[in-house]
């Protein structure tokens, strides 16, 4: 490497544009190796078009309207970039484009706003609907909303760029980064045009239709159970009235892929933050607490006591993280500094390397921290020391835990944007009543800050997804990042009017009303804080105290603690998925058998994530059709089938990785 790591001899890249992914994209790289992305660095490609920017904002339109519905109704927001990316590339198949593949980048970055701009709002700002039943005189209107998702947005764009080389090119291969991963695969299958990359085509196509096709059978008909459970089986069942002892793991395809892709060792510690939860701390509350403790499910004590050491811990870990990360934030900091001075003159950068401007980022960054400064002051608080304490703590938690969000999403392709949300407005809600805010107007200006740093923190996480597609494939980062804000804008206004709509046709509370979890979670937790009640300081102070035991022992923290907070059964398929990409890319002493094993185990893993995503919209159409299967099969058929079905599909993927040869995928 030459002493700047951007400026690098263009003799290195001196071949023609490949066809498929470099060998080593997905790896580490040697001390004297050099990454060559697809679309060769010192060219220029058609990128940001009329085509492209038209139709990845006509795609955040429709994503967000339908995330931000499923979300509200089931509680889950379905990762928008993968179908996005199908999407483009069947169109720009059909349509004939020479050369499509920059193009498809920027159509999936501007549209894939939809749903981290939707988890953000949806989150958060629906409690204030759900407490409006209960205090009416709180005020929540289409500006509110939309404003918070904005800007929000806006900052996590702003505050992540700086952070790009770090995650992206700095640390190559050192993350799995799952989603991007799947996603970069779908993108690059839109180039096939010799048989290699052809058969590549056919490999993801294939996996794409039995992962689909699987979760959509599952999801719809229910013919097999989604999630398998002890607690579904008569000694199961049992043994969790007595110890609240479970074991569950979810079926579906897309989960098994991502664990794959995640591999074994991070897929093992976020198991083991689960088991902890699930197998230690459950059952000795369920087993030794009091009455009241011991009525409760196991489920219930998850979501009401144990998880929120979870949410300590990723809180702790994320501090970990900024204090471990404080250099490349000084080194950030002194690059704005130098720009600002006119110290940054030098060699050119070549494209594939150029973001914007880090003095451009700067003013940007000052005139959006005044642009949210005067939306607390007259759009919530109307006080300006009031407002200036809520800019502060949004300011601080949004750039701080930027970094956190980025890690988690690089690691398991899941964002713990609820819990850091939660955590944020605990604490930020624990300073307002401090300092006079409390009540209504309290709760309001709690919910609407949230909201600022719910979708701030989301679309950090989904930025960096974004931007490292663009680092594999060899897109411009400064065209991602400055078109990523017209696609923030057109998402934020789309799920204001959504969130609105919803409300006045279904509600969020009462009779067949959306449940909205997430919110309810919110505004459970906000309420006695404002209105006078107890919050759980030492669920979080153990959460805490267990990451600083992790981190001093070596463990990592952050993966540890995602694991206590997302649900046993999303966590298990992800160990499943680790341990058969070890399985398969360890039975041959050949290296090169191997290594062409993985490749074409994460080729069909992206499919089953691909399918899964894709076919889960159309699982979510079809119910909101009015469509509903009623499964009479019983719940332990139902069970053994869940368990059969499963297992054929890892013997799919066993099989079908193992099937590689070194000379071809």
């Amino acid at each position: 490497m030459s002493k700047n790591n951007d400026i690098i001899d263009k003799r290195i890249f001196a071949t023609e544009d490949p066809i498929e992914m470099p060998e080593n994209a997905f790896r580490e790289l040697g001390d004297d190796e050099h990454y060559r992305p697809m679309m060769h660095p010192a060219h220029d490609y058609r990128e940001v078009t009329p085509y492209s920017v038209t139709l990845g904002l006509i795609l955040a339109v429709i994503f967000s309207a339908a995330a931000a519905y499923l979300g509200l109704k089931v509680g889950q927001v379905f990762e928008a970039a993968i179908p996005i990316a199908i999407i483009a590339v069947g169109l720009s198949g059909a349509l004939k484009k020479k050369n499509p593949l920059g193009q498809n980048v920027i159509i999936q970055s501007i549209g894939a706003c939809s749903g981290v701009i939707v988890a953000g709002a949806i989150f958060t700002l629906p409690a204030l609907f759900i407490l409006q039943s209960a205090y009416p005189e709180i005020s929540v209107d289409f500006f509110k909303i939309f404003l918070s998702s904005l800007l929000g947005g806006i900052l996590g764009i702003l505050f992540f760029i700086p952070f790009r080389k770090y995650f992206v090119k700095d640390m190559h291969g050192k993350y799995p980064f799952p989603e991007a991963t799947a996603t970069t695969q779908v993108l690059v299958s839109g180039q096939a045009s010799g048989s290699d990359s052809k058969g590549q085509a056919k490999i993801l196509v294939i996996a794409s239709l039995i992962g689909g096709i699987y979760d959509y059978i599952v999801a719809t008909f229910g013919w097999w159970a989604e999630s398998v459970s002890t607690a579904l089986s008569g000694w199961g069942a049992s043994l969790a009235a007595k110890t609240k002892l479970i074991f569950s793991c979810n079926t579906g395809a897309a989960l098994l892929g991502l664990g794959y892709i995640v591999g074994l060792r991070y897929a093992f510690i976020i198991f083991a933050g689960s088991a902890f939860v699930w197998w230690v701390i459950i059952p000795l509350i369920g087993t030794y607490g009091n009455e009241t403790l011991m009525s409760l499910p196991a489920e219930k004590i998850f979501s009401d006591y144990a998880r929120l050491i979870g949410i300590g811990g990723i809180a702790m870990a994320g501090i970990i993280g900024i204090i471990k990360s404080w250099s490349i934030i000084v080194e950030a900091a002194g690059l704005a500094g130098k720009e600002f001075k006119g110290g940054s003159s030098g060699p050119k950068q070549i494209r594939w390397q150029l973001d914007i401007s880090m003095k451009h980022i700067v003013f940007f960054i000052v005139i959006a921290l005044i642009a949210v400064m005067l939306f607390f002051w007259f759009g919530v608080l109307h006080n300006f020391w009031q407002a200036l304490v809520a800019w502060v703590v949004v300011t601080v938690i949004a750039f701080l835990f930027t970094t956190v969000a980025a890690n988690a999403i690089a690691i398991v392709g899941t964002n713990p944007v609820s819990g850091m949300t939660l955590m944020t407005l605990i604490v930020a809600s624990a300073i307002f009543v401090a300092v006079g805010i409390s009540g209504t107007s309290g709760i309001v200006a709690s919910m609407v800050i949230g909201g600022v740093v719910c979708t701030a923190l989301s679309m950090a996480g989904g930025f960096v997804t974004d931007l490292k597609i663009g680092y594999w494939l060899g897109s411009t980062p400064k065209k991602q990042e400055s078109w990523k804000f017209l696609g923030t804008l057109v998402s934020a206004a789309t799920v204001g009017g959504v969130i609105l709509l919803l409300n006045n046709v279904y509600g969020f509370t009462g009779e067949n009303a959306l449940v909205a979890p997430q919110a309810n979670a919110m505004a459970k937790v906000i309420e006695p804080i404002m209105m006078g009640g107890d919050t759980p300081w030492i669920l979080y102070m153990t959460g805490a105290i267990l990451a600083l035991l992790l981190n001093w022992l070596g463990v990592p923290a952050l993966a540890f603690c995602l694991g206590m907070f997302i649900p046993m059964e999303l966590n298990t398929p992800l160990l499943v998925g680790g341990a058969i990409a070890w399985f398969v890319t360890s039975r041959s002493s050949d290296n090169n058998v191997n290594d062409a094993r993985r490749d074409r185990g994460t080729l069909i893993a992206s499919g089953l994530i691909a399918g899964g995503a894709l076919f889960g919209v159309f699982a979510a159409l079809t119910r909101f059709a009015g469509f509903e299967y009623e499964n009479t099969m019983s719940t332990s058929l139902n069970q053994i089938l869940g368990i059969v079905v499963y297992a054929l599909l890892i013997i799919y993927l066993v099989w079908s990785s193992l099937s590689a040869k070194s000379d071809k995928v």
